[in-house]
């Protein structure tokens, strides 16, 4: 008797652990799989050339008017969890130059940061550090534009000598040094020559001023352009 009660008992234990390794198995192998997934390359994993080869690409569908049909429902969902921007924009703050449209591209292709006369100030320079240690971004652009009104105020005031209200003096300050340089390369055109020089001085600075984003140029995995674009052509001329 005692025999035939232990004979049950025990088939219902080996029952229950085949039925609890089974089940431990099949909820492991999505851990494993997203294990997988997550040691895959992120989406903007892709040579600074080929990121800028996308803006250029986009630009170019801007001014023919033929931009890329965009339904942006489908990745909402995912964008709120990661966010794989392929460049870093630092552009004017002017309304007229916002960067997704110049280049076509939509919600979480471009990490944008945007200051009057496309200035590197050090909140500006925090987020692009974010931009490349935590996201990755293997492009940064300084997108300067024809006619820009920061840079004429600071060619305005630097000239007359006149003292500007506010916080606007901190603007032409930073802005200045590269009037100074169009003024020794470029004495025709000064305007435009000093909107280059800002951009060209702005690629310097964020090269030099953080640690970070200078070694992840000098390591290949970014790469630093600038460009102007054209208020009334919509093209991007990159410097």
């Amino acid at each position: 008797m005692s025999g035939d009660h232990k004979t049950p008992s025990l088939s219902r234990r080996g029952l229950m652990a085949g039925v609890g390794a089974l089940f431990a198995a099949s909820t492991m192998r999505p851990v494993v799989a997203n294990a997988a997934d997550d040691k895959a390359p992120a989406p903007n994993t892709i040579p600074p050339s080929e990121a800028l080869g996308r803006l250029k690409a986009g630009n170019a569908r801007y001014v023919a008017n033929e931009p890329k049909a965009t339904d942006f429902s489908p990745g909402r969902a995912a964008r709120t969890k990661v966010q794989h921007p392929i460049a870093g924009i630092l552009s004017c703050a002017d309304s007229r130059v916002p960067p997704e449209i110049i280049f076509d591209q939509g919600p979480g292709d471009l990490f944008v940061s945007r200051d009057a006369g496309n200035v590197v100030s050090n909140y500006g320079l925090a987020s692009f550090e974010f931009a490349v240690a935590n996201l990755g971004v293997p492009l940064i652009l300084v997108l300067g534009h024809t006619g820009c009104g920061a840079v004429a105020a600071a060619l305005g005031a630097s000239t007359s000598r006149k003292e500007l209200p506010g916080h606007l003096p901190e603007l032409v300050k930073a802005i200045e040094p590269a009037i100074i340089t169009a003024h020794g390369k470029h004495p025709g055109d000064f305007l435009a020559a000093s909107i280059e020089e800002n951009v060209r001085l702005g690629m310097k600075r964020l090269k030099t001023k953080s640690e970070i984003i200078g070694k992840a140029v000098n390591s290949g995995k970014l790469q630093i352009k600038g460009g102007i674009y054209d208020l009334k052509t919509g093209s991007v001329t990159f410097v």
